[in-house]
């Protein structure tokens, strides 16, 4: 048996990539095709559980939902996940393998995950009858071309052709793709069959000389040029790139906001699409608060997210001063609220005794809560389900961290998780914490936390639905802009 399969790659990161594979999942899906998303190798802190504990990039699953399915190690076999400026965990299968220097994993690590890569894509051709795969960063980075698993060394591997995308919006996109096919081989050339430009403003029209100039020059032809689509925004991210650009703030501000949160940028900030349910809700205004800039007084929350290295971002957090911003609102009575690693910022203390978590040591931490966390090797990943003892909300979600953490604020837990007590609660309710991600996305439970500050101001958001209804209405997107039947068949054949 065999699977068709088309590989998506860009001009550079954050063209659009993953929103164009969502959509196109859900298109194929709606085709009553059999598809998947498959990515070898991602890099991001943002990651999922699956059922059997594994996780992948939060990219994936969003994908996997667009077909219909459950997240699965294999559609995506290998991700790094950056722990500091120099190192990343290699989390390969779902599971840690180690944690190495970008220079021994790009010399001496990666060419021997190819294996890895090859056997999820192997295993995936035999169960669906359309595989949609997502490169990474840029097609053109020949100086990394030499033992890829990522882009054109996986697709050369495994016979799979490539659409190339352009972001239009970034300017230069002529000479992006033009560019991209200057500097690869021509057997890699070879291989990409066709583009698409993304992500164009006013009327595409205003472009067709220039998609005749780039087909010209390439000879690839072009499958579509794709407008803005707004509703792509309200789907989960998993870019942080998105964060600096300021798309995750709310579209209401300043005085329209009945409730306004701020969430502080960590440097290693993790899962942070557990703010998008917040950030949709009608009377809220959501912002992140980058680096440089002092936590705003006139807000009514702060929460922490999570982190990949919670001893790095309590430093990274210090030298902020938001410390000081952070206690100093709690101190008035303001409601702070962590989320898994944000949670254990909030303690008295974190050790690391076997330096899990960056170099071996412990540091005091805000002291909100009287808790203490110790890092363990080994982590926690997991789909969950329990309720909120407070608001008698049922929860779902999931977990991935490492660190135990225990103290006497766990009596009075936030949540409770596959029945036992999660996090921790100071005794006026103001400070709390949690380790289950997508928290804010139970519905209940986030109109009981947002009426608790401010009566009234929880919306009738159902925040399932919406992504449901968005990634019908990307697909929409997609049908009217794409020549999606030569897309399709741009697909080949793979041998499984």
């Amino acid at each position: 048996m065999s699977a068709r399969a088309l590989m998506f790659q860009g001009t550079g990161s954050d063209v659009g990539k993953s929103t164009v594979v969502a959509g196109l999942c859900r298109l194929a899906r709606r085709r009553g095709i059999r598809v998947a998303p498959f990515k070898p190798q991602n890099m991001s802190n943002n990651a999922a559980a699956c059922s059997d504990g594994g996780e992948i990039g939060r990219a994936q699953a969003l994908q996997a939902r667009a077909c219909g399915l459950q997240p699965e190690v294999d559609f995506n076999p290998v991700l790094l996940k950056p722990q500091s400026d120099s190192t990343a965990q290699v989390v390969v299968h779902g599971k840690v393998l180690d944690t190495c220097s970008a220079s021994h994993y790009m010399n001496d690590r990666r060419q021997h995950l190819m294996q890895a890569v090859t056997d999820s894509f192997t295993r995936l051709t035999q169960q669906y009858d359309l595989i949609l795969v997502e490169g990474a960063g840029s097609a053109a980075e020949v100086n990394l071309r030499e033992r890829d698993i990522a882009n054109m060394g996986f697709a050369q591997r495994m016979q799979v052709p490539v659409c190339l995308i352009g972001d239009i919006d970034r300017g230069g996109v002529i000479a992006s793709i033009v560019g991209t096919k200057a500097v690869i081989s021509s057997s890699d050339a070879d291989r990409i069959c066709s583009f698409i430009i993304n992500r164009f403003r006013g009327d595409p029209a205003l472009f067709v000389d220039g998609v005749k100039v780039i087909e010209e020059l390439t000879q690839w032809p072009c499958r579509g040029v794709i407008p803005w689509l707004p509703p792509a925004l309200k789907l989960p991210q998993e870019d942080a790139v998105i964060l600096e650009q300021g798309t995750q703030r709310s579209q209401r501000s300043g005085s329209d906001a009945m409730i306004r949160i701020a969430v502080p940028m960590l440097s290693r900030i993790a899962n942070f699409d557990d703010m998008d349910p917040l950030r949709l809700e009608p009377n809220v205004e959501l912002g992140f608060v980058p680096p440089g800039k002092p936590i705003p007084r006139d807000i009514d929350a702060i929460i922490i997210p999570g982190t990949k290295s919670a001893m790095g971002d309590l430093a990274f957090l210090q030298a902020q001063g938001w410390d000081h911003d952070i206690i100093a609102f709690a101190r008035t009575g303001g409601k702070v609220t962590g989320v898994c690693g944000g949670y254990q910022l909030l303690g008295k203390y974190i050790h690391d005794p076997d330096g899990v978590d960056g170099a071996p040591g412990s540091a005091p931490a805000l002291g909100l809560l009287d808790i203490v966390t110790t890092m363990y090797p080994q982590k926690q990943t997991r789909q969950v389900n329990g309720h909120c003892p407070r608001s008698q909300s049922v929860l779902s979600g999931y977990e991935i961290h490492v660190g135990a953490t225990e103290g006497e604020a766990t009596r009075s837990p936030m949540t409770i998780l596959n029945g036992k007590p999660d996090g921790a609660t100071s005794p006026d309710g103001q400070i709390e914490g949690t380790y289950l991600h997508g928290v804010f996305g139970n519905d209940d439970f986030r109109a009981w936390w947002l009426n608790n500050l401010k009566a009234g101001s929880a919306g009738s958001l159902n925040y399932e639905s919406t992504v449901e209804r968005e990634l019908d209405n990307l697909a929409d997107g997609l049908e009217a802009a794409l020549d999606v039947d030569e897309l399709l068949r741009d697909a080949r054949a793979v041998e499984s």
